[in-house]
């Protein structure tokens, strides 16, 4: 009989009277990789949040390594061997990452801290995994990705024997994903047990059982073998067939419409970001930028939209010069913008949806009418914007904050597609998204470059910009390694995303 290292028996929690998860049953068994699968909302991260204490369930029994545990705090988790590494990110971002790892633990020299052991510690470690992580860096100067890979190293760093992971190789190139999953095989044949929480179905076939949830309710828990498919997988996740492929667009392209011409950029550290990047992007064109997240492409996106100064360089909208404008000046000129961290930049997490939808609108007729906001007009728009891209909320009126990932995207794709942009700039607009939600997010993309908009979509998810992108330019080090047509890049984009020029045959530089 093989050992259970989790077993959850009936688990119920409920906010607002709702049932988030309804007598739920999950098993992991001992020393193996365990696929959690669902849509946005489904109510995966809540019965992990159980698992690891930061939520008390109403009903139900949690037992650790055959042993009945009440997990009341992540402390006690911990203690139990638990580690949870987070969608959404639990760093102190003004702290560095060294001390972020030294959060709650008791120093090894009694009343001073241990700072510099624990920062070789994890240099060994991040060196052992591939994870290019400065432990004196501070969190705030970090991009989305390497954050992401401070959560692992981190409960690496704990020791974790069950560990959960919430989307953990979002960022990540097709290598090092391949190098990722060594990595869990490796800790799996050590004993240890994996709970992998993901949205890309191709990781879940590799692995050994998948459970999915589906409005708080368990389907079904299936051994992961041959007879399982993608498509499967899918119409348990969302009781129906979604479109993985996206035609090619058959119209040609129009004229450039944005020029990007030998930017260079800083990081928040002060160091060069960018060096001398050129683009060009044609009306009706989906330009896709891929690399490994950390390479400037943060940044880039800050340079478009006047977030931050470029150095030197020149920007060219309709061949106007547009550089190191105010962030409202691109949006008068059309340039709307999918931020890569929809928590932090996307919305005002505490304003209603309503107002989150106009936000770039506020001071601008309809809404506003002599200095007064407009409340039946923005209620038209808001039930409007809400029907057209099926945002699931009560009446508009609750917290951004409130909704799930999936949603709120949507209310940051409704705002910026609404305004028929000329130019849209979406960094990582699925990052974290279940496949339903994110088949919707790539349609409206498609959507506005049918409308005629000059679209730059970057991504580290490698099968999104081949899907949707009519050309294919890869960035390394802050420099334009070259640019590929879609139907060559599936070969040479892996090779360019690691900088290696000479295994590429075909590219345009």
């Amino acid at each position: 009989m093989e050992t259970l290292a989790v077993k959850m028996l009936g688990i119920t929690k409920i906010f607002n009277n709702v049932k988030a998860i309804d007598r739920v049953d999950f098993e992991l068994k001992k020393g193996s990789i365990h696929g959690l699968l669902g849509e946005n909302g489904a109510g995966k991260t809540t019965l992990m949040n159980v698992l690891y204490g930061l939520y008390k369930e109403e009903e139900g029994e949690i037992f650790i390594n055959g042993n009945k545990e009440e997990i009341f705090s992540p402390v006690k988790a911990i203690s139990l061997g638990i580690g949870m590494v987070h969608q959404h990110f639990m760093l102190a971002r003004p702290l560095s990452v060294v001390e972020n790892v030294m959060l709650g633990r008791k120093s090894r020299r009694g009343i001073l801290l241990d700072t510099n052991q624990t920062a070789e510690e994890l240099k060994v470690l991040a060196e052992k995994y591939k994870m290019d992580i400065d432990p004196y860096s501070k969190i705030w100067q970090l991009s989305v990705g390497e954050q992401q890979r401070v959560e692992i190293l981190t409960a690496i760093y704990q020791g974790a024997e069950i560990l959960i992971l919430d989307e953990p190789t979002a960022v990540l190139t097709p290598q090092e994903v391949d190098a990722f999953f060594c990595t869990l095989r490796e800790m799996k044949d050590d004993g240890k047990s994996i709970i992998l929480i993901t949205h890309k179905l191709e990781e879940i076939i590799s692995i050994d059982e998948v459970t999915v949830l589906r409005d708080g309710k368990l389907i079904d828990t299936k051994v992961v073998d041959d007879k399982v498919t993608k498509d499967d997988l899918t119409r348990m996740m969302v009781g129906k067939d979604v479109m993985f492929d996206f035609p090619e667009n058959t119209k040609e392209p129009g004229k450039i419409k944005y020029c990007i011409k030998n930017i260079c950029a800083k990081n928040d550290k002060g160091l060069s970001a960018l060096k001398d990047f050129s683009l060009d992007i044609r009306e009706g064109e989906i330009v896709g930028l891929a690399g490994v997240d950390g390479n400037g492409q943060r940044e880039l996106c800050e340079v478009l939209t006047g977030l931050r100064k470029a150095d030197s360089g020149e920007i060219e909208l309709n061949k106007n010069e547009i550089i190191n404008k105010p962030p409202v000046f691109y949006i008068e000129q059309g340039i709307s913008h999918i931020p890569e961290d929809r928590h932090t930049t996307g919305l005002a997490l505490n304003w209603s949806l309503k107002r989150n939808l106009i936000l770039k609108e506020l001071n601008k007729a309809p809404y506003v009418k002599n200095g007064l906001l407009q409340p039946k007009v923005i209620d038209k728009h808001w039930e409007e914007a809400r029907k057209e891209y099926q945002i699931k909320s009560i009446n508009g009126d609750e917290k951004a904050r409130a909704l799930s990932g999936g949603n709120q995207q949507k209310i940051i794709l409704a705002r910026e597609i609404n305004l028929k942009p000329q130019v849209l700039i979406a960094n990582q607009p699925t990052r974290g998204l279940d496949v339903s939600a994110a088949e919707y997010v790539r349609q409206q993309i498609l959507n506005a470059r049918n409308n005629g908009a000059a679209v730059l979509l970057i991504s580290a998810d490698l099968e999104e910009i081949i899907q949707l992108s009519d050309r294919i330019a890869v960035i390394c080090g802050g420099k334009l390694m070259g640019i590929l047509p879609r139907c060559s890049a599936t070969c040479d984009i892996g090779a360019l995303m690691m900088g290696k020029l000479q295994e590429v045959a075909n590219c345009e530089r």
